[in-house]
Parts: C-alpha cells; sequence; structure tokens
C-alpha cells in the first residue's frame, strides 16, 4: 500500500455533455431538486471550429457539483472506435465532445495541485494540460482507461451574483434551445431580456431600507 500523503478532498465536478439540456435542468434541478451552482457561457473558446457551448453545474451536496455541456448546433451521432473503454465514438466526433467526458477531484491549495502534478509527470500517465479557467486551475490527464481526470483547485469561491447569473443563463438556454434557432447570441439576448424582467426582485422595498 503507498505511504504517500493523501491531499484530495472528494469529487470537484463529473461532467458528461448533452443533447437535451432542457430535459436536464428539469430532472436534476426541478425533479431532483439539485440547484444550479455555477454557468459558463463560451462563445469563441477552444481551436479552429470549436462551437459555442454552454457548461453548467448543479450541487449534489457536500460542495461536489455535476456538470454537463451542451454545444451549439452539435447533432447526435452513432458510435465508432474512438473514446473510453466503455463509450466509443466515430472517427468523425470531435475531440471536444469526448474530452467534455471527464472526471474532476479537488485539492485545498497550489502546492498541492502541484505535487500531483510532479507525480503524474514522473509516471507513464504525464500531465496533458494545465489551465485556470473561471474560478478554478486543473492540471488534466487519461487514465489507464483512456477516462480523461482533472484535479483542479478553487481561485476564488464562486460568489451569490455567480449562483444568480447561473440561473438567468439556464433559465435562457432552455428557452432558447426550445426555439427554432439556438445560438450563443440568441442565449445572451434572451438572458438579457430575462435581467430586464427579473429586476424588480432584487431591489430592496422601502420597508426593507428602513429595516436595515
Amino acid at each position: 500500500m503507498s505511504e504517500r500523503n493523501h491531499k484530495v478532498r472528494g469529487v470537484d465536478h463529473v461532467a458528461y455533455p448533452t443533447f437535451d439540456p432542457a430535459g436536464t435542468v428539469e430532472f436534476y434541478r426541478d425533479v431532483l431538486g439539485f440547484p444550479v451552482v455555477h454557468s459558463i457561457c463560451a462563445a469563441g473558446w477552444g481551436p479552429e471550429k470549436h462551437p459555442d457551448f454552454i457548461h453548467f453545474f448543479f450541487d449534489i451536496g457536500n460542495d461536489d457539483r455535476l456538470a454537463f455541456f451542451y454545444y451549439f448546433g452539435l447533432e447526435p451521432f452513432e458510435g465508432g472506435p474512438q473514446g473510453d473503454a466503455y463509450s466509443r465514438f466515430a472517427d468523425d466526433v470531435p475531440i471536444f465532445f469526448i474530452r467534455s467526458r471527464h472526471l474532476a477531484i479537488h485539492v485545498d491549495t497550489e502546492e498541492d495541485l502541484l505535487d500531483y502534478r510532479a507525480r503524474l509527470d514522473g509516471s507513464n500517465w504525464p500531465v496533458e494540460m494545465q489551465i485556470q479557467h473561471e474560478t478554478i486551475e486543473s492540471i488534466y490527464t487519461h487514465d489507464p482507461n483512456g477516462y480523461m481526470i482533472e484535479i483542479t483547485r478553487a481561485m476564488r469561491p464562486v460568489t451569490p451574483q455567480e449562483d444568480l447569473d447561473a440561473e438567468l443563463t439556464i433559465d435562457a438556454l432552455i428557452d432558447v434551445v426550445r426555439g427554432p434557432e439556438p445560438s450563443m447570441a440568441n442565449l445572451l439576448a434572451r438572458k438579457a431580456e430575462l435581467i430586464v424582467e427579473r429586476a424588480a426582485q432584487w431591489v430592496p422595498s422601502d420597508d426593507e431600507v428602513v429595516a436595515r
């Protein structure tokens, strides 16, 4: 048995692609009661031909999250030779879609993250990417089964304002994907409409102001 110090603190998030974000939100948020706690509107990210996408997260307790990717304009496809040990994808399935299926676990500090980087770089599975994105910094590699594994540390807490932004983003996403032309531009336009519609909810009443 290894005597190395155990520094990970459980699952940060598990991520999967979805072709049905509206049904996904209905199941996890509305049926199971897992709140949406963060979302990323990724317009123009990634290499050439990488589509715009939404990356959204559900709180599953214990500071753990379940996440999904929805790619605008990407249609469902059949299986084939790419992928991990249990899920195979055809040659024409984009690599970004395959890599969206990954397990992320978190550590407390940058020092811990770099410790795991050193361990991986000294093994048969060296780190393939180290990226800072929004609120976290992560290292990535593939395990012997072909699964993409992420180890991550928080650079700052996610704020209540960002939780509110996530809820607006997902409600706008549901409206847009149920319409005739899903796109990032239409999502942002719908999100702006929701902000205007809901603005009165966020303004304290005169009684609340006096009470403060």
